[in-house]
C-alpha cells in the first residue's frame, strides 16, 4: 500500500478547508444589512435619548425611573443580533447542505451569483466526457506498421500531460509497443507535440498542426472525418516530413451529462460547448447531448476571451471545466465550476467544485443558491420588522392609549427570541430540496 497524500493534502482535508473557508465568507447581500446597520444604530440611540427626554419631562412620577427604564428597554430590544445573524447563519447552513450534495463553494459570493447565471460554458474532455480516453484505432500509413507507428507516437506523448497523450502511451504499452527514446521534446498547448525520436524529426497533433510545419496530411482526411463522426479524437503522426499514420482516441460521454444538460436547459440556461478538439468531433458529441452552440478548435489561451465576449454581451456566465487549460476561463467567468476529478489548478481557479464531477450538481447548486437568498431575505425582513415594531413599544408608544410598558427583562427575552427565530429559519436549509 502507498499513501499518495496525507494530512492536509488529502481530499477530505481539502473539502473540510473549503467548506470552513466558505462558511466564514461574506455574501454580497450582507452589504445591504451593513448599510442599514450604519443608519440603524445611530437611529436607535437617538430614539432611546428622545424617549428618556420625553419621559423625564412629561411622564408620570417617578419620571426619572420611567425615563431610565424605557430608554434601556429601547437599547435592549433593538440590539441587532437578529440582523447580524440573518446572512451568516443562512450561508453557513447552505455551505454544509451543499457539501452533503457533493458541491463545494469557495465563498458566499459564488453561492449568491450562481442563481443569476443565464449561460453555461462547458468544456468537453473530462467535463461532458469521462476524461479517461482510450486508444481505439491505429491506422499506419503505407510503409509503416502498427508497432512502429505506436513506438514513435508513444515516444512523443510520454512527456505530454494531456489525457489524449496519456491514452496513446497506455494504448501502445497495452499492445506491446515500447516507447522509443525522445529528445528535444516540446508541447504546444492545444496543438501537438514535437521531438526527435531515434534521431528522426517527429510530430504528433492535429492536421492543422502538421500543415503548419510543412506536412501534408490531406490523403488521410477522409479516414479522419469518418473517425470524428463517431465522436473520436484523431491524432496525426509524422516522421521526417511525411505522415506515418493516425491514431483515434475515444472518450465516452458521462452517463449523467445528458440528464444534467436537459435539467439546465429546462431551467432556462443557454449551453455553449467550448473545446480545443476538432469541430467534427465536437459536433458529434454536441449532437448526442443536444447542444446547439459549439466553439471548437479553441486554443487554451482563447477560452477566457470567449467567456469575456459572452459577458460583454450582457450574459452572466458560468464556466465548467477540469483541466489546466480551463483555469483562465474558470477565473474569468462570473462563476467558475471545476470538476473534482480534474486538476488542482482548475479547482483552485474555480468558485464551485463538483466533488464527483457530476454536472447535475450545477442544477442542485443553483436551486440551493435561490433557496439560500430567499432564506436570507426572510431573515432580514423578520429582523427589520421585529425592530420596527419592538422599538416604538419599548419607547412607550402604547402607554398613552393602553397603559402598557415593556420591561427591560421582557425586552431582553424578546430580543433573544428574535435571534432564535432567525437561526431556526436558517436551519430549514438543511432539509431544502435541491
Amino acid at each position: 500500500m502507498r499513501a499518495e497524500r496525507v494530512g492536509r493534502d488529502t481530499l477530505l482535508a481539502q473539502i473540510v478547508a473549503l467548506v470552513a473557508q466558505a462558511q466564514r465568507s461574506r455574501a454580497p447581500i450582507q452589504t445591504t444589512a451593513d448599510r442599514v446597520a450604519a443608519v440603524f444604530v445611530p437611529a436607535v440611540i437617538a430614539v432611546a435619548v428622545t424617549a428618556f427626554a420625553i419621559w423625564a419631562s412629561v411622564g408620570p412620577e417617578p419620571r426619572l425611573a420611567y425615563a431610565l427604564v424605557n430608554a434601556v428597554a429601547v437599547l435592549i430590544i433593538a440590539c441587532p443580533c437578529a440582523l447580524g445573524l440573518a446572512t451568516p447563519m443562512s450561508v453557513m447552513v447552505a455551505m454544509g447542505r451543499a457539501a452533503t450534495a457533493g458541491v463545494l463553494f469557495r465563498d458566499a459570493e459564488a453561492l449568491e451569483t450562481l442563481r443569476r447565471v443565464d449561460t453555461l460554458v462547458v468544456d468537453k474532455t473530462g467535463t461532458l466526457t469521462e476524461g479517461a480516453p482510450r486508444l481505439v484505432s491505429v491506422q499506419p500509413a503505407p510503409g509503416w506498421d502498427e508497432a512502429g507507428l505506436l513506438r514513435v507516437a508513444a515516444a512523443l506523448e510520454t512527456g505530454s500531460e494531456h489525457p489524449i497523450g496519456e491514452a496513446i502511451v497506455a494504448g501502445a504499452r497495452a499492445r506491446g509497443a515500447r516507447p522509443a527514446p525522445c529528445d528535444g521534446f516540446e508541447a504546444l498547448a492545444g496543438q501537438g507535440v514535437v521531438g526527435r525520436v531515434e534521431g528522426r524529426a517527429a510530430l504528433a497533433g492535429s492536421a492543422e498542426f502538421l500543415s503548419g510545419r510543412g506536412v501534408d496530411a490531406r490523403a488521410f482526411a477522409s479516414r479522419a472525418d469518418a473517425l470524428r463522426a463517431e465522436a473520436r479524437s484523431v491524432v496525426f503522426v509524422a516522421v521526417d516530413g511525411g505522415v506515418a499514420g493516425l491514431l483515434a482516441v475515444a472518450d465516452p460521454i458521462k452517463e449523467t451529462s445528458a440528464a444534467a444538460l436537459d435539467a439546465l436547459r429546462s431551467a432556462g440556461l443557454r449551453i455553449v460547448m467550448l473545446t480545443g478538439d476538432h469541430p467534427a468531433t465536437a459536433r458529434a458529441v454536441a449532437t448526442r447531448l443536444g447542444i446547439e452552440e459549439v466553439e471548437a478548435g479553441v486554443l487554451p489561451a482563447d477560452k477566457a476571451e470567449h467567456v469575456a465576449k459572452l459577458q460583454a454581451a450582457g450574459r452572466v456566465v458560468a464556466m465548467a471545466g477540469d483541466g489546466i487549460n480551463d483555469a483562465p476561463a474558470l477565473a474569468r467567468a462570473d462563476v467558475g465550476i471545476a470538476m473534482g476529478t480534474g486538476t488542482d489548478i482548475a479547482i483552485e481557479a474555480a468558485g464551485v467544485t463538483l466533488v464527483g464531477g457530476d454536472l447535475r450538481g450545477i442544477a442542485r447548486a443553483r436551486r440551493l443558491s435561490r433557496a439560500t437568498l430567499q432564506n436570507i431575505r426572510q431573515n432580514l425582513v423578520f429582523a427589520f420588522s421585529y425592530n420596527a415594531l419592538g422599538v416604538p413599544i419599548a419607547a412607550g408608544a402604547l402607554y398613552p392609549a393602553l397603559g402598557l410598558l415593556l420591561h427591560p427583562m421582557i425586552a431582553a427575552a424578546a430580543m433573544s427570541l428574535s435571534s432564535v427565530s432567525v437561526i431556526a429559519n436558517a436551519l430549514r436549509l438543511r432539509s431544502a430540496k435541491i
